[in-house]
């Protein structure tokens, strides 16, 4: 009887420790979850994530990391093409980059994300003139690019009946950027014996419009250094439209290149772009299609010869 006794006393024991271990490790889950909570919180004012668990299945934590890339040696480069590119948000294939978000893709359009790393220091702005990153961008630079200055207008007061002076900013929207432009290099690395396309910036472009609403131009609004971005683009999930569990970070959307693209211009002697060396819309498009296949066919080439 003394021996059933123990043995039920530390079978109790065991259970308790069980139960116990169970319940810290649901409490680890639930801390991991509302750290990643606070770290991917809504990246605009007007969206808010849910703070329950929303969904018929618990979700674990998404800790994710970038790939590191591969060193790639000057030696062993063999041939190498400089590209910029446009990604245009209104074709379907892009249509991940106009997702209001939910609580995994940050709560907001791709350029609401990007800014809000900016605002808080996750990633560097540089400026528009100039995608060699040579000049840092302040937080009002940036603002004033995206919304311009703010508006002073005199309005009567209507207890002295006086006229003042009323300043009143714009608040962004973020459908005004329509397009990002990539800077990229193509490389053919022999020691691994293919091509590599490498990004080494992004750019939101916006649409400037007039007063009376019609369109006037596009312009860069800054230049991103793409290896600075793939930490913070590691943690915000891509909507998938076929799958809803099926997603990827932003950092594989770019690294698989499973965006929608238009090279703009390739290195050349004058560093024009196609329009700025005076062709039409339909002989740029003529030209950025030679230039793909150019780059598809460049890989065979070095294989052959």
């Amino acid at each position: 009887m003394g021996i059933l006794k123990s043995y039920r006393i530390v079978a109790s024991a065991a259970l308790v420790a069980m139960g116990s271990g169970a319940f810290a490790q649901n409490t680890t889950i639930m801390d991991q979850t509302q750290t990643q909570f606070q770290a991917n919180s809504a990246v605009n004012d007007t969206w808010q994530p849910s703070l329950v668990t929303d969904g018929a299945y618990d979700r674990v934590p998404h800790v994710t990391k970038p790939l590191q890339w591969q060193n790639v040696r000057e030696a062993d480069v063999m041939w190498k093409k400089r590209v910029w590119r446009e990604i245009d948000t209104r074709e379907r294939q892009n249509m991940a980059f106009r997702y209001p978000g939910d609580d995994y893709t940050g709560g907001g359009f791709f350029i609401e994300i990007i800014l809000d790393a900016v605002k808080k220091g996750k990633i560097k702005a540089y400026s528009n003139m100039d995608d060699r990153f040579t000049s840092a961008l302040s937080l009002a630079q940036i603002q004033e690019l995206l919304i311009g200055k703010p508006d002073t207008t005199m309005v009567e007061d209507p207890l002295t009946g006086e006229m003042v002076m009323k300043i009143s900013s714009r608040e962004f929207n973020p459908d005004v950027v329509t397009k990002y432009r990539i800077k990229e290099d193509w490389i053919f690395d022999r020691n691994i014996g293919r091509m590599q396309a490498r990004i080494i910036g992004v750019a939101p472009i916006l649409d400037i419009y007039n007063e009376d609403g019609s369109f006037r131009a596009s312009q860069a609004v800054f230049w991103l250094y793409y290896p600075e971005m793939r930490e913070m683009l590691a943690q915000y999930e891509v909507f998938n439209a076929d799958n809803d569990v099926a997603r990827m970070t932003w950092d594989d959307y770019f690294e698989g290149r499973f965006f929608s693209s238009k090279v703009i211009k390739t290195s050349n002697p004058f560093d024009l772009s196609y329009r700025e060396r005076g062709m039409s819309n339909m002989e740029a498009l003529y030209e950025s299609q030679k230039a793909t296949e150019m780059l598809f066919n460049k890989e065979h080439d070095m294989w052959v010869y």
